[in-house]
């Protein structure tokens, strides 16, 4: 079966309407959580206007579904004391695969993807934290310090061993990536080498009535992108602000919540409704 990459697009000003930090936490794990539940790849945060593209708002998003993201085994290597991440403890964990609860050498398999930390290098190779007890060796490599890689386990008996992985070999769903663009949403959606671009819009076509083209153009699809509106403004009104048409630059545009009993559907609640409807009727 042809393999899937799905990325969301979401606003650089998706918490702009929420003043205090602990919140702004809180509604980022929200979309951290629904992206892993739905098996999104990666996570595209673009400025919808020149504000957000001055604001630190973005950076404060990406560092905080990043640390989401990243295993708890390797948090603290990776990650700074900073003030985006003031209130990371509320976040709640994501539980996928990558995120492993094994903590103990001798219950590695061989076999098994592990994501891991550099520590240093020595004369047989490179030493990593890949969550247990103590360091694992991965041979004739000289990698530097500090960096993040996927690996797989090679010995386990004695000093555990561990060889560079190819993350196309793994089968399961391995987390999301997180990019903060300087692209504009028209610049995502035309330039972005996605095969198939869907916006998301109250006033699109109800997804009901698109279904049967877009699993069409789904299953022929590898790359899959999804965009969403912002608090303030949705998706055609961002498209404007460019000077764009939002039915010129998606294949597809659609209601996934009609009849909506709300005047507004915030963000994050049409990031979980849409990906449901999806995760239904497509194959991801």
């Amino acid at each position: 079966m042809l393999q899937k990459r799905i990325s969301i697009a979401i606003p650089a000003s998706v918490v702009s309407d929420t003043p205090h930090l602990r919140e702004k936490t809180s509604k980022i794990g929200l979309i951290g959580r629904a992206a892993a539940i739905f098996r999104v790849n990666q996570i595209i945060i673009y400025p919808d206007d020149a504000k957000a593209r001055q604001a630190s708002e973005p950076r404060l998003i990406g560092t905080l579904l990043a640390y989401m993201e990243t295993p708890q085994y390797l948090r603290k290597k990776l990650f700074k004391l900073e003030p985006a991440l003031r209130y990371a403890g509320i976040l709640p964990p994501l539980r996928t695969l990558h995120h492993p609860l094994n903590r103990k050498a001798k219950d590695l398999k061989i076999g098994e993807f592990r994501e891991g930390v550099t520590l240093s290098k020595t004369a047989e190779g490179t030493l990593l934290d890949i969550g247990v007890e103590r360091p694992a060796l991965m041979r004739n490599a000289q990698l530097p310090n500090g960096k993040r890689i996927t690996v797989t386990v090679a010995k386990v008996n004695g000093q555990v061993e561990v060889k560079l992985a190819n993350r196309e070999d793994i089968q399961e769903y391995w987390g999301y990536t997180v990019d903060v663009e300087d692209w504009t949403l028209g610049k995502i959606l035309n330039g972005g080498d996605f095969e198939l671009t869907i916006a998301t819009s109250k006033y699109g076509v109800p997804f009901t009535d698109a279904a049967m083209e877009m699993t069409e153009r789904w299953e022929k699809a590898r790359t899959i992108i999804i965009a969403f509106g912002a608090p303030a403004k949705g998706l055609y009104e961002i498209a404007r602000s460019e000077g764009l048409n939002l039915d010129d630059l998606a294949h597809f545009v659609v209601n996934t919540i009609p009849k909506q009993g709300t005047e507004t559907v915030r963000t994050e609640e049409a990031i979980v409704a849409t990906l449901a409807v999806f995760n239904t009727q497509f194959r991801f």
